[in-house]
């Protein structure tokens, strides 16, 4: 079957080439595109084309612009930057920052097919740095000083990103709070689809329908704290159990099994103070969940840095996913300049040039050449012996220019004669004294 003009790779899609879908969900479909600057220079980036069943919502597109003017205001090493908001295409979407690497989802998910396990220093290094952009946004203020007010409000593991160089960023701040509302405007399989994978990291507030604040944010960081200790999900559907939803109102996680890590049980108390189901008596703020955490790594002598996780990544996971998509991306840009341009070659006449008719010159045998030559010395008299009158002597040679001699100098006679006058005053004095 040929597929749709709209689902074809590569593709223009306003200023973007979009040459890699790396994703969907059920809000957007998500490309890898390639944009040029007003310099001529190019960038990678992340392109979220909101489905058209959604962007339709005028509730949905009014909130969803609102959130992304907000999320545009962040500027944080661990919040990933929102560059555009726009339509194209008909398709309202938004273009944000790639990171070159793998979301939490992936990188979870290559580790159960490697049958690798994630380091605990390095699973709580990217929860650290997660805390650290939940903590930025929260504390955010306009320029008017007033907070911002920003919650993330869907902190799973599909929007935290880490890159090969051991970056950790947090992405699509903000969008969730449009997608909050599709309840109210969407039929019941859109709301379903827009709820689906987002509810297993929701705090019972938020799934109730009820107000939220940047405590709701700290829940989802405890799941995914519970999450990296396990190993699982910790919300599950079963056949003929609780939805998803259901058990986020409930909250009731499992208990944490021991894996023998150094200082377990207080790393299990972090993860219990962050999945109280009663906000007032969770951690009140993003920072302070993350000081207990570093105090942990600080009591159990576990050392932590960007360069040993980006390196952990490349030895256990390779990068070949960037291999692949760097091969689609030069693709892309082949097929956007065109095929070479194949030159003909110009049949060259030339043009003939007028010639003057020569005639052939016939050659002369070399005996006659030589009697020839000895005929005319034989009839040329010499020349001194000619005593014709008519023949006038020949013009005798003028004579040679003089040449002129250099002015001689005249200080070589005046310093002899010097000399000279110098010899008889001495002789005349020696003469007088006698012997």
């Amino acid at each position: 079957m040929t597929p749709e003009p709209s689902s074809r790779l590569p593709r223009k899609f306003g200023h973007y080439l979009l040459f890699d879908r790396i994703g969907a969900g059920g809000m957007a479909e998500i490309f890898l595109a390639r944009a040029r600057t007003e310099l001529g220079g190019q960038r990678l980036v992340v392109v979220k084309q909101i489905l058209p069943s959604l962007a339709a919502l005028p509730q949905f597109a009014e909130m969803l612009i609102h959130e992304a003017k907000l999320a545009a205001l962040l500027d944080h090493a661990n919040v990933a930057q929102v560059y555009e908001l726009g339509r194209a295409d008909d398709r309202l979407f938004i273009a944000m920052e790639y990171v070159e690497g793998f979301d939490l989802n992936d990188l979870l998910r290559r580790c159960t097919k490697e049958k690798v396990a994630v380091p605990i220093e390095l699973a709580l290094a990217i929860l650290s740095d997660t805390l650290r952009g939940l903590d930025y946004a929260h504390r955010r203020v306009a320029e008017d000083g007033s907070p911002l007010g920003v919650v993330h409000r869907d902190v799973s593991p599909s929007n935290v990103l880490v890159s090969f160089d051991g970056q950790v960023k947090l992405c699509d701040f903000g969008i969730a709070h449009a997608n909050d509302l599709v309840d109210k405007g969407a039929s019941p399989s859109q709301t379903a689809e827009a709820l689906k994978g987002k509810a297993g990291y929701m705090s019972p507030e938020h799934a109730r329908g009820e107000p939220v604040d940047a405590r709701a944010d700290v829940f989802a960081a405890g799941i995914l704290l519970w999450e990296l200790l396990s190993g699982r999900r910790m919300y599950r559907v079963a056949e003929g159990g609780p939805s998803l939803l259901e058990q986020a109102k409930r909250a009731e996680p499992r208990p944490l099994v021991e894996r023998g890590l150094p200082n377990e049980s207080a790393l299990h108390a972090i993860a219990r103070k962050a999945l109280e189901p009663d906000r007032d008596e969770r951690y009140p703020t993003a920072a302070a969940m993350l000081r207990d955490i570093e105090g942990y790594l600080a009591g159990a002598n576990l050392v932590v840095s960007p360069i040993r996780l980006g390196d952990w990544l490349v030895a256990s996971l390779g990068s070949d996913i960037v291999v692949e998509r760097r091969r689609r991306q030069r693709a892309a840009e082949a097929l956007e300049l065109g095929p070479p341009v194949r030159l003909t070659p110009v049949p060259f006449e030339p043009v003939p040039l007028p010639r003057t008719a020569i005639p052939e010159p016939t050659p002369t045998p070399i005996a006659t050449l030589a009697g020839m030559l000895s005929a005319r010395s034989a009839a040329a008299p010499p020349a001194q012996a000619s005593t014709s009158p008519s023949a006038p002597p020949p013009a005798p040679l003028p004579p040679p220019a003089p040449v002129e001699e250099p002015p001689r100098s005249r200080a070589k006679p005046i310093v002899l004669a010097a000399l000279g006058v110098l010899v008889l005053v001495l002789g005349s004095f020696y003469a007088l004294r006698g012997p």
